[in-house]
């Protein structure tokens, strides 16, 4: 019962809901014992021979007036009981996913994707089902339960009552000890779904990678073995649920001996009429489903117990990332100071940046190059905040970065990641994605920047082009230019390309550095990349090399130095040329 205590907070938010609700189960219970009653009194007019025609209309109007009263009154509490229930479900839906929008990288580092969606599907629908099913369970099994016993007897015979109802304790009993295990074993149950729930959703997501390796064969084994293994802990959920009927079938069982036993002694010592009996046998069968009630009810209660606590074990987590009270709102732009004497990603030993300094003029750009693995996607994400624990500081306008709100700082950013992520929706609406009011006018202009707009009209669609789920109908040059062209449709104070042209020929990119050089005079711009033509116009250039700078200067002056990027810009220049060659 501790799970009502839990959501003691929602049951004071919907009292009124619940007020009617419960109100209308009490009179449909009280209403409930007036039919066998009628019977048995039927019964022993006709046994006496004192039964007209005018008491048997009486008694079959009553009949008939309690089934109407009955019908409205169910349908009262089904829209006050249910409907807040679903209104449950609502709210800790948007909680929910109101806390996934608010986390911070580590959180989704730590949390599978398999797990956060069977939290937002199967947990919530077990919460939903204690706010529904299970507050109607409750009462109404109470409720009939307590009116049947209570009508017993005060209308048959108290003795007779106590006798029938002798099993009932041992129903109780084993109830809260099937409950605990039903607990324990519902909270594996679904953590077992969750591990098939990241499964399934990481084959999807590879399922070209996974062809392309001939792996289906190996990948459908391993998800079978997963699926074994949720099966085996639902089976046990089954079996402990399976042990609550055949408990209260025996327990029923039981009663109906001691009624026939006792009421037949009673009858003959003339004690109870035969009537009497009748209405008690019809009682018993009343209690049947207040019994069967309270097996389920332990269920539908220990299902959303271990529920609610792996919901509110996620919604305890915090983000590492915080806005202070007096945060500045107005929008971040100016130089760019960055100084990071080191920073460490959260589990790991080694340092990935130490002592990377630099300070970008407003308007200037800035290039990063290095080996895969230097640092530089690190260096980026410290400028969208995606972590806070470095020992340094980063400055935009003279005021650090944790000194403005959230929104103020990535309102003026434009971010293009190596992962170019489209939603599954029209060209159009993914590049005005960050700017939905956006006229066909601007989304063209900022299309021909990134050299996309050709390739837009020779969609089947145009604009209005469905791109797919990830944009999987689209090249990987083509989903980069569209997300470049998503980042420049807001104007950005900065604009970050993190390796965002390594999917476009060598023409197509001149022609977007171009464009870029043109427009955003005086914008800010970070590029880093691995082919060395990108950054090549950039007013300094850092070499990251193991989370350090090891060299910095323009492209003349490190061309000229020879170290790792002139040898480097060698290398490719004579790779292009060779690759010129053969064309």
């Amino acid at each position: 019962m501790q799970i009502f205590k839990k959501l003691g907070w929602f049951f004071k938010q919907e009292k009124k809901a619940y007020f009617w609700g419960v109100l209308s189960l009490i009179i449909v219970a009280l209403l409930q014992i007036l039919t066998p009653r009628i019977i048995g009194l039927v019964v022993n007019e006709v046994n006496n021979k004192t039964l007209t025609k005018e008491k048997l209309l009486l008694y079959v109007g009553v009949v008939f007036f309690g089934g109407i009263c009955q019908y409205i009154l169910r349908f009262i509490w089904r829209t006050n009981i249910w409907g807040s229930a679903a209104r449950l479900e609502k709210t800790l839906r948007k909680r929910l996913f109101h806390h996934f929008t608010s986390m911070d990288q580590v959180f989704f580092q730590k949390n599978r994707t398999g797990d956060l969606m069977a939290h937002a599907t199967n947990d919530l629908n077990a919460i939903q089902n204690v706010a529904g099913a299970g507050v109607l369970t409750l009462v109404d099994s109470l409720l009939n339960g307590g009116i049947t016993i209570v009508a017993m007897c005060l209308l048959i015979d108290w003795r007779l009552t106590l006798i029938v109802l002798i099993p009932l304790p041992l129903l109780g009993l084993m109830s809260r000890v099937l409950g605990t295990k039903m607990h324990d074993a519902f909270k594996e149950s679904q953590e077992a779904f969750s591990m098939i729930n990241d499964k399934t959703q990481e084959s999807i997501t590879g399922v070209k990678v996974i062809k392309t390796f001939g792996q289906e064969a190996e990948d459908i084994t391993e998800f079978s073995e997963k699926i074994d293994y949720a099966i085996g802990k639902q089976n046990r959920v089954n079996f402990i649920d399976s042990l609550f009927d055949p408990l209260i079938t025996i327990i029923i069982g039981l009663s109906y001996v001691l009624t026939l036993s006792a009421g037949g002694y009673f009858v003959s010592k003339g004690i109870i009429q035969v009537g009497d009996m009748v209405s008690m046998f019809a009682y018993i069968s009343m209690l049947v489903w207040p019994m069967f009630a309270i097996g389920r009810l332990f269920n539908v209660l220990e299902r959303g117990s271990a529920s609610y606590d792996r919901i509110q074990e996620l919604l305890k987590e915090t983000s590492q990332i915080h806005e202070k009270d007096n945060a500045i709102t107005t929008p971040a732009k100016g130089d760019l100071a960055f100084y990071i004497a080191s920073f460490t990603y959260d589990g790991d030993e080694k340092s990935s940046l130490d002592n990377v300094h630099f300070l970008l003029k407003e308007g200037n750009t800035l290039g990063l190059v290095g080996k895969t693995g230097a640092g530089k996607t690190t260096i980026l994400k410290l400028l969208l905040r995606e972590f806070d624990h470095f020992d340094g500081e980063i400055k935009m306008g003279g005021e650090s970065l944790a000194d403005y709100s959230l929104d103020a700082l990535l309102s003026s950013i434009g971010y293009v990641p190596q992962d170019n992520f489209l939603f599954s929706m029209t060209v159009r609406d993914n590049i005005r994605f960050a700017k939905p009011e956006a006229t066909q006018e601007e989304v063209e202009e900022v299309a021909r920047m990134t050299a996309i707009h050709d390739d837009i009209l020779g969609f089947p669609e145009g604009y209005d082009t469905m791109v797919g789920e990830r944009g999987v109908s689209l090249s990987g040059g083509q989903k980069q230019r569209i997300s470049i062209a998503r980042a420049l449709l807001v104007n950005p104070e900065l604009l970050i390309l993190d390796d965002s042209l390594s999917a476009v020929d060598a023409k197509t990119e001149e022609a977007i550095l171009s464009n870029l050089k043109a427009t955003r005079q005086n914008k800010t711009t970070i590029i880093a990349a691995h082919r060395l033509s990108s950054v090549m116009h950039a007013q300094e250039i850092l070499v990251i090399d193991e989370g350090t700078v090891s060299e910095r200067g323009t492209h003349e002056s490190l061309e000229a130095e020879g170290g790792w990027y002139a040898d480097m810009y060698e290398r490719q220049q004579l790779e292009a040329k060779i690759e010129g060659g053969v064309e």
